[in-house]
């Protein structure tokens, strides 16, 4: 089985050293750019299966660069920061972030991380049910993970894909913030319920660029959220 590759972008050269040595530790291959710069050019050169981004970059904003990435690809993004603020974490989540862990961090829990990115992205759509699902006009291909409103394809993060096909699967049902976390991000996940927030507000965002219509996914005081 070939090894998964990891690119790291640091450029602290101490962070990066114990980063590698971590991931490498668990048989993954590892590679760093210390500059946005240089991560454009080893995401081309690489074809990473996951990117570690540090948000403090300098030549570039973390966040940007998460953007710009996003913008065309659905790789696995998991952010770091020596930021601590609530703010930093969910405006990362918000640009196209799959998960944020802030600095410093215990390697294990970096470790558990990537894990878990990488599980989730390498997760066969048919463990999940059948080809498609219909919804109204909402269409969902489970195998080649594409979602169409209206015959229009809604582009979407792994994330947020796994996210509306819960939504899609359990219509008109309320699913709480916990059921999404273990549906979609797993049990092991190590960060807290405001992660759905964030991602369900990029998935809202995007399905009404392509209907032009009212939120479809509503939420439900106290509860979570329903998918109409």
């Amino acid at each position: 089985m070939a090894q998964e590759k990891i690119l790291v972008v640091e450029d602290e050269l101490d962070i990066s050293r114990l980063v590698t040595a971590c991931l490498e530790r668990e048989s993954y291959q590892v590679q760093v750019a210390a500059s946005g710069q240089q991560a454009q050019h080893q995401l081309e050169s690489f074809l990473p299966d996951l990117l570690i981004l540090d948000l403090g970059l300098p030549d570039t904003d973390g966040l940007s660069l998460c953007r710009e990435v996003r913008r065309n690809s659905s790789l696995p993004i998991l952010m770091v920061s020596a930021r601590g603020d609530d703010i930093d974490r969910i405006i990362g989540l918000e640009v196209g972030a799959d998960d944020y862990l802030g600095k410093p961090f215990n390697p294990k829990e970096l470790v558990a991380r990537v894990r878990a990115l990488l599980r989730r992205s390498a997760l066969s759509p048919t463990q999940n049910g059948g080809d498609t699902i219909q919804n109204g006009t909402l269409r969902i291909q489970t195998q080649s993970h594409r979602a169409f409103l209206g015959g229009e394809e809604v582009h979407l993060t792994p994330i947020e894909f796994s996210l509306l096909r819960q939504f899609a699967q359990h219509h008109a049902q309320v699913l709480s913030r916990q059921d999404l976390l273990n549906r979609v991000w797993g049990p092991d996940f190590f960060g807290d319920e405001r992660t759905v927030d964030a991602h369900i507000r990029n998935l809202r965002s995007k399905l009404r660029q392509v209907e032009g219509r009212f939120d479809r996914i509503q939420a439900v005081w106290g509860v979570g959220y329903r998918f109409d």
